[in-house]
């Protein structure tokens, strides 16, 4: 960004503010704060752990591109979601997939500042080193040398009458490595086959692309390779807050905020994973005034922007090439380079009113989404090579034989427009004194989406019947029966701009191609100038007419029976049932055809409709349905003691896509049903981040002050977080789409016959016992022109999450309001493994056997902090 943009950000924030939530007093208090955003999964940021719920140190070499909400699918899939209860349905806040455990949304208005008076802050240092680190479970060798330093400061002074200022900062520097097992070609795999000289060349090129050391982990896989790269991952964070009273009524709140993260990825074969850079702004400015003693009005103005820039590494092959499997796929995913910014103008207003026994709350907000920027689809071009033609994909590879070529030519850059809005109404209501109703509607109509210079029309009006009741009661019986509790409430979610932004790959201004069977030196050798025209075959994405905004409808029911003041108990049920998820179904694919020839070459011949390749629909074709009860058990300083333990025992299911499903990018082949037709009933199966049993113990003890010699050992707090979960689902793919793999209809996704069930159910969990458990004999692949194979979505788990996380902590006060605070902390202090699914490829050689981990190894962090 020019400085002169960053010089009208920080202007902009001199506009900008927040506020808090009120509890139904005999006076209102400020507007309901928005909830703090989780950084984390919003900007999609790297290198964050959350010990504090049990969550281990993600294994980096699993790697996802940070952007739309891939960080949070990421979460769900590795760490699964937390089944959580809803007390009251509040009008003003959204709570979409809030059951999962994800926080609310909720107005711009920011949570009210309690400032200090005088000169007050701190100072912290945190800092992690592989001195103190252990190997993860693959790993061969040593620990690689690596350090993570993390620090910053906070600071807030009253410079002035009814006015208070307050500064933080704050940045992170990890240096260090990524291990991981990729798949390489042995060493009789590294000369090419084919005796073209050109094709040589570049199977040559493709092969330098891999390590130059051979497989070292046999025990593994044939392939196998435990190996290192470095990483470097810089974020820093800042942010200024002004807070200025005038008069008793009224209070103005200016606020701006920064955060930047540079990525340089690790590579464990050249070209892996793309490099990021991620900067975002956010920027409020809040007025609240009070309108007399029982009511209280909020207005505020905010700007949000994030830019992301992820582009390949220098040393990228060029096109991405896949190997069925076989070995470690060359390149990035195909959908990079993405140079994405985002702007989000919103502006809302809030009354709230305290008369009698109701307390009112009633606003609204309406919001201008701006997104600008080229994102391709294939554009560096895929090559596949698969099990194919009568021989395997390593074969093919070295013979220079492609089973299919996909790519994307035009112009990318677009720049999409469109306004939200929603409305809300709400009353807390005390019927008597132990009995209070909750109430109110909310209203969230979706606009139709513009390219700003017309060059990509999206057939999308308006949807505009959503609307949202929700109402709830709380109910106290007598003695020690304590309080029921139960509340259900209708939400909306939300199309998210890379659903809408799929349609600028479109002809006539962009062209997806597919080949089949493409000679490799030249894979359009086979196109004349009539397969180049803009109205000439291609592959498109059909947004569909009637594309409607997903919701749920969310119940809870819960039970506090009073035991003690220290003792909180707690029984729920909780569930959702969500519809009109959005979904990505490709269709238009190859049938049988009497007198054609059921192979990879003919499958463009053998399309119902020969205008195009495949045809992409985005549509709401999904439904998600969610149950669990859930006991919790809380202890206040009981001796010292204080206590938060959960258990929850949950199902989820869906059609082929969750409520996180952009229906586009990675979603797009997580859903892929086996054939065009029956997609539903094909899909049906426990969600990605389904575990049955899950149980979470979070305690903490402060030791007694002593006296004497004894008094160091004295007041220390310890700490733990111990997390225990089922594993989530995985599917096994027969692995090739090619004759005696799957049904040749041009698209991946199909999965094989099972021939033997009593294998249906199997947790896969230990790598010495993964392929006696999910034996290849217990499949069997189909036949060239069924459509399908018999064996079900997500019917095996892999193995679950046993984590814990330890602290040690202390303060010393150093003279008035001076503390110094030294932490150590544990993650994974066991070192426990969490295996991530075997391999899922029948056709594959590592198919059944478990080469890869979730989390990373045992990991130590101290930390030193100052107040003042």
């Amino acid at each position: 960004m020019s400085g002169h943009g960053s010089v009208c950000l920080l202007l902009l924030a001199c506009l900008c503010s927040a506020q808090d939530k009120v509890a139904p007093n005999p006076a209102p208090g400020p507007a309901a704060a928005e909830a703090k955003p989780d950084r984390r999964t919003d900007l999609n940021l790297l290198g964050k752990t959350d010990t504090g719920s049990g969550e281990s140190r993600r294994n980096e070499n699993v790697q996802f591109n940070p952007i739309d909400n891939n960080a949070l699918k990421e979460l769900n899939v590795r760490i699964g979601t937390t089944a959580t209860l809803v007390q009251e349905f509040q009008a003003d806040r959204g709570y979409f997939s809030a059951e999962f455990g994800n926080k609310p949304t909720a107005p711009p208005h920011a949570a009210d500042a309690k400032s200090a008076s005088g000169v007050h802050g701190s100072f912290y240092e945190t800092h992690g080193n592989s001195v103190f680190a252990a190997r993860s479970f693959f790993q061969a060798g040593s620990v690689k040398p690596a350090r993570d330093n993390d620090y910053g400061f906070t600071a807030g002074a009253t410079p002035w009458r009814a006015g208070s200022v307050s500064f933080e900062g704050s940045q992170q520097k990890i240096r260090g490595s990524v291990n991981g097992n990729i798949l390489v070609p042995r060493a009789d795999e590294r000369t090419p086959l084919t005796s073209d000289p050109a094709a040589r060349a570049i199977v040559v090129r493709f092969l330098s692309a891999f390590p130059a050391d051979l497989p070292n982990r046999t025990d593994v896989d044939a392939r196998a390779l435990n190996t290192n790269a470095p990483q470097r991952i810089d974020t820093s964070n800042g942010s200024i807050r002004l807070d200025q009273r005038r008069g008793s009524r009224d209070r103005f709140t200016l606020q701006y905020s920064y955060t930047d993260q540079v990525v340089d990825a690790f590579q464990l074969l050249a070209g892996q994973n793309p490099d990021t850079t991620t900067r975002s702004h956010s920027a409020r400015a809040t007025w609240n005034r009070a309108l007399g003693a029982n009511t209280l009005t909020s207005l505020t103005a905010a700007f949000d922007r994030t830019r992301s820039l992820i582009v390949p590494e220098p040393n990228a092959v060029g096109p991405t090439v896949s190997f069925g499997n076989a070995l470690e796929g060359l390149g990035p995913s195909s959908d990079l380079p993405i140079d994405r910014a985002q702007n989000r103008f919103r502006y809302a207003g809030q009354v709230r009113r305290v008369q009698g026994l109701h307390s009112w709350t009633a606003g609204g907000e309406m919001a201008r989404r701006q997104v600008n920027g080229a994102e391709v689809s294939s554009r560096r071009g895929v090559l596949y090579f698969r099990n194919d033609f009568g021989r395997d994909a390593i074969t093919n590879f070295r013979l220079g034989v492609p089973s299919r070529f996909s790519t994307g030519i035009g112009g990318f850059h677009r720049g999409f427009r469109n306004w939200e809005y929603q409305f809300y109404a709400g009353d807390t209501w005390r019927v008597r004194p132990n009995l209070t109703l909750s109430y109110g509607i909310r209203y969230q109509p979706v606009t139709g989406i513009k390219e700003v210079n017309g060059l990509t029309p999206i057939p999308y009006g308006c949807d505009c019947n959503n609307f949202a009741p929700r109402f709830g009661l709380a109910y106290r019986m007598n003695g020690r029966k304590g309080v029921l509790r139960a509340a259900y409430g209708t939400d909306y979610g939300e199309i998210y701009p890379v659903t809408f932004q799929q349609l600028r790959w479109n002809p006539p201004l962009v062209l997806k191609l597919e080949i089949q069977t493409p000679n490799l030196v030249n894979p359009f050798a086979s196109l004349g100038p009539a397969d180049l025209r803009p109205d000439a075959r291609s592959t498109v994405f059909d947004l569909s007419s009637n594309l409607t905004t997903p919701y749920s409808h969310q119940y809870n029911f819960m039970w506090e029976p009073a035991i003690s003041r220290r003792w909180r108990l707690q029984f729920g049920y909780l569930g959702s049932r969500s519809h009109k998820l959005l979904i990505f179904w490709p269709t238009n694919r190859a049938q049988p055809v009497q007198g054609i020839e059921q192979t990879t070459a003919t499958i463009n011949l053998r399309r119902p409709r020969t205008d195009h390749f495949e045809i992409r629909r985005i549509l709401n074709g999904s439904r998600g349905y969610y149950d669990a009860a859930r006991a919790s058990l809380a202890v206040a300083n009981w001796h010292g003691l204080d206590l938060d333990a959960a258990y929850w025992f949950g199902k989820a299911i869906d059609l082929g896509a969750a409520y996180t499903n952009t229906a586009a990018g990675e979603d797009a082949l997580q859903a892929r049903s086996q054939s065009e037709f029956n997609t539903q009933q094909d899909l049906k199966g426990l969600s990605p981040f389904d575990q049955t049993h899950a149980f979470l113990l979070r305690a903490a003890y402060v030791t007694p002050a002593l006296k004497g010699r004894a008094r160091p050992v004295g007041r220390w707090n310890l700490s733990w977080v111990n997390l225990v979960k089922s594993g989530a689902p995985f599917d096994v793919f027969s692995g090739s789409d090619g004759p005696g793999y799957g049904n040749v209809d041009g698209a991946a996704g199909d999965r094989p016959n099972i021939l033997d069930p009593v294998i249906l159910g199997r947790t896969i969990s230990d790598p010495d016992t993964s392929r006696a458990l999910l034996p290849r004999s217990a499949f069997g692949y189909i036949r060239p022109t069924e459509q399908r194979g018999n064996l079900g979505r997500s019917v095996f788990r892999r193995g679950g999450i046993s984590n814990v996380n330890a602290a040690m902590s202390r303060n010393w006060t150093l003279g008035a309001e001076k503390t110094l605070t030294f932490r150590a902390e544990s993650i994974n202090l066991f070192n426990t493994p969490q295996f991530a699914a075997p391999g899922r490829d029948l056709s594959a050689q590592n198919f059944g056997q478990i080469t890869n981990t979730l989390n990373d190894g045992r990991a130590f962090r101290l930390l030193l902090r100052f107040r003042f």
